[in-house]
């Protein structure tokens, strides 16, 4: 992190974490951030689900909720990037104050409530997006439907012919009852009609589900057992959670889902087991408090073939994206491995 990037974080740390976020992409769209292009070797490039990614390092759904960014991000150093969520009908979300730094802890509660501008909105932005980069989005159902699981079917289908890839997202804390949908009947449902979308395309394109870390492991092996199932193409561990264990700061009893640092080793631990259930079956991608190159190695050798981030870079900025592919290359050259895939689940043992 350069003096400039370390000011523009003090001086975004003094506005209310939600002003932040949106000046953050007013800032992004400006062109006045130096932006350091993708870093790529032999050794970081990697695939999934047939996605040919330049690295392993992927930014995680919410920080660009209504893909308003798409360009500057495809240039700021994500091997993929993935937005939204989207819902089939805008929504507003919870009431503000909703977004809270926790900085002693180096983490982030949100509990935003799948705010965003609506499928229409954000399709023709992805209409229009950059070529070249992978991009995703995450899939959501509105609050108030009726019927929350084809929600997720009825935005693939408006917005698929403009991704590489979609996520079923059933594990946001922030939406009443949304977790529920994690269940194996209720989820296999789901899935089961997002897969039927997925036919219609023109161009099929990889589903991926997201999970929660606050699973038993009867919960984790049946999910992994639906996911076999189905056919998901992948599987991203974690979302946030609701654990509060060891915080220290003063919004710690707030509402919401924490991410950042102290979800690290809860959100390994998941996926350990995840890749132990699935025996490397199916990618998984690793989220969940990674700050620095080791710790995104450590999801890698958990068993994790790409990792995203987002919390980290409220505390760190938009250069440490570039500076964990580069710490990655190096680490996997110091053990000895020609490319990512070889250190995959290398070490998932630790974490079971």
């Amino acid at each position: 992190m350069n003096l400039l990037e370390r000011l523009g974080i003090k001086a975004l740390h003094r506005l209310d974490p939600e002003q932040a976020h949106a000046l953050s992409l007013k800032a992004l769209n400006s062109g006045m951030m130096p932006l350091s292009g993708v870093f790529t070797t032999p050794r970081l490039q990697c695939e999934i689900a047939g996605l040919k990614l330049p690295n392993p390092v992927g930014l995680a759904a919410g920080f660009d909720k209504n893909a308003t960014a798409l360009a500057p991000l495809s240039r700021a150093g994500f091997g993929f990037i993935e937005v939204g969520a989207a819902t089939p009908r805008p929504q507003d979300g919870n009431p503000k104050p909703r977004l809270f730094r926790l900085s002693d802890d180096a983490a982030v509660i949100n509990r935003f409530g799948f705010n965003n501008e609506g499928m229409e909105a954000i399709a023709l932005r992805l209409a229009n997006r950059p070529q070249g980069a992978v991009i995703g989005l995450n899939l959501g159902a509105n609050k108030d439907s009726e019927d929350r699981a084809a929600d997720f079917a009825t935005v693939l289908a408006h917005c698929g012919p403009h991704l590489d890839f979609a996520t079923v997202n059933v594990s946001s804390p922030n939406t009443e009852r949304l977790r529920d949908l994690q269940g194996k009947e209720a989820l296999t449902a789901l899935l089961n009609g997002v897969m039927q979308t997925r036919k219609t395309l023109a161009r099929p394109i990889p589903v991926f589900l997201k999970i929660a870390p606050d699973l038993n492991e009867q919960e984790l092996a049946e999910i992994a057992e639906v996911a076999r199932d189905t056919g998901v193409d992948a599987i991203i561990a974690t979302n946030t959670t609701l654990s509060r264990d060891g915080l220290t700061s003063s919004h710690r009893n707030e509402m919401g889902g924490l991410s950042g640092a102290p979800l690290f080793e809860k959100s390994t631990r998941i996926l350990a087991q995840l890749s132990a259930l699935t025996d490397g079956k199916i990618p998984l991608i690793g989220v969940g408090g990674i700050g620095s190159p080791e710790q995104a190695y450590a999801k890698i050798r958990a068993g994790a073939s790409a990792v995203q981030l987002y919390s980290a870079m409220v505390y760190q900025g938009l250069s440490l994206v570039t500076e964990i592919a580069r710490g990655l290359d190096e680490l996997l050259a110091r053990d000895g491995h020609s490319n990512i895939k070889d250190a995959v689940g290398t070490n998932r043992k630790d974490w079971l």
